[in-house]
């Protein structure tokens, strides 16, 4: 198949929607499809473009068999609600030649990633000028978190955006989410269920042998390695949040909570917070932990000693915002899952976050400090509680994210949608 993709995000980020975009992209090219990808530089989760890309003009490029194109896009200082809007703006004007462009290439599908839904019409014109079939696959539902986390407002505006929307998505051959409950979420949106289709994000690198003796002590070296030149003692426990520090993580509750073990009883065990990252929530949350000593802020790691560094905690933290449950789903809770370390996540009761944690970790109400802090209490003074629930976060994990599984499925509905072309 010639596969089109249109993805803001892409390689060599690696947080979020860049890294999926990337992986299925690369994975695709490796089954023998001619890919082709229409994206901008890297600039997230840092918010600047990579030095060594151009900020201004279009580049092609080719990494793994995959045809990449870079489109200009501007990018803010300080994100907000209307510079979002025209951040999202400049990627769907930059990338409108370009896309148009492959009509004359002749793709079989056409896929768009959201955010942002304003390049959906332009990915739908694509295909259907040329008579390939057309799919949305939506990691965020960008336009109800912008308006829950009251980065747009207005009730009339937001009932024109989300009918917009609306409309387009039932223009598309097939939508694509990423959890059971954005699935529902499609269909609430007026899609027939034979149109959506759940894509979740996976895990890397998962195999029936990743409990084996072997890679068990790999990762117990590479562990201890982490901690040696982080200076963090070996008997210490480690509490990790790894990922993009931006608005809907909630992450001002990380701070407070870390200022409640200052000062805690010398006689039980030490508690480190490791926080890796970057993002515009960075600066506030170093403001809030600027006297702790016991807490490290770290930048991103390199994707390929990510396992090493997932496994180097003890607990994996999720802070969320109440509002935006359900709406986006962490594309980091995989990562944790499948390190067998337990997860504490911020969660409503009967989320999705919350019907996966509960069975591998404990989950606490969204911006309840006191909550979060007992919850991470009880995790830290029990090291059997916690191989338990970490073992049970992986077998998760190799259960239901597994990377080839997953790819595996996709290709094959798109296989049956391009017959459907033929006929």
């Amino acid at each position: 198949m010639k596969i089109l993709i249109q993805s803001l995000n892409f390689y060599p980020e690696l947080t979020g929607i860049g890294k999926y975009s990337g992986e299925m992209a690369f994975w695709l090219a490796s089954q023998g499809h001619e890919v082709r990808v229409i994206t901008t530089p890297p600039y997230y989760p840092a918010w600047k473009i990579a030095p060594e890309y151009k900020k201004y003009f279009w580049s092609k490029e080719k990494q793994r068999h995959v045809v990449i194109w870079r489109c200009p896009i501007w990018v803010p200082e300080k994100p907000s609600g209307m510079t979002r809007i025209l951040h999202l703006a400049s990627f769907a004007l930059s990338s409108l030649p370009i896309m148009l462009y492959q009509i004359f290439w002749r793709p079989d599908v056409v896929v768009t990633i959201e955010p942002p839904l304003f390049t959906a019409p332009t990915a739908w014109l694509t295909a259907h000028l040329c008579g390939a079939k057309s799919i949305l696959h939506i990691q965020d539902y960008e336009v109800d978190a912008a308006f829950e986390l009251g980065l747009l407002r207005g009730e009339r505006f937001k009932k024109l955006v989300l009918n917009i929307e609306k409309y387009l998505l039932k223009n598309f051959d097939l939508v694509s989410t990423i959890s059971k409950r954005m699935l529902e979420k499609a269909l609430s949106k007026g899609l027939p269920a034979e149109k959506v289709y759940l894509f979740p994000n996976w895990a890397d690198a998962l195999s029936e042998n990743q409990d084996s003796p072997q890679r068990k002590e790999t990762l117990a070296q590479a562990s201890c390695a982490y901690r040696k030149r982080l200076g963090i003692p070996q008997d210490a426990v480690i509490a990790l949040y790894s990922g993009n520090m931006g608005a809907k993580q909630g992450l001002e509750i990380l701070g407070e909570v870390a200022k409640k073990f200052q000062g805690r009883d010398p006689s039980l065990q030490a508690i480190y917070f490791v926080f890796c990252g970057e993002g515009i929530s960075r600066k506030a949350l170093q403001e809030q932990c600027h006297d702790l000593s016991f807490v490290l802020f770290l930048d991103l790691q390199p994707a390929e000693s990510l396992a090493e560094f997932l496994a180097m905690a003890d607990i994996h933290l999720l802070p969320q915002r109440a509002d935006a449950a359900d709406l986006v789903m962490p594309s980091k809770l995989t990562g944790m899952l499948a390190s067998a370390r337990p997860v504490l996540a911020c969660a409503n009761a009967e989320t999705e976050v919350a019907n996966i944690v509960q069975h591998c970790g404990l989950v606490v109400p969204p911006e309840d400090p006191k909550s979060f802090y007992e919850a991470l209490a009880i995790l830290a003074a029990d090291d059997k509680l916690r191989l338990a629930l970490g073992l049970a976060g992986s077998e998760y994990a190799l259960n239901h994210l597994n990377q080839e599984q997953i790819l595996k499925g996709f290709e094959a509905r798109l296989t049956n949608l391009c017959r459907t072309v033929k006929d």
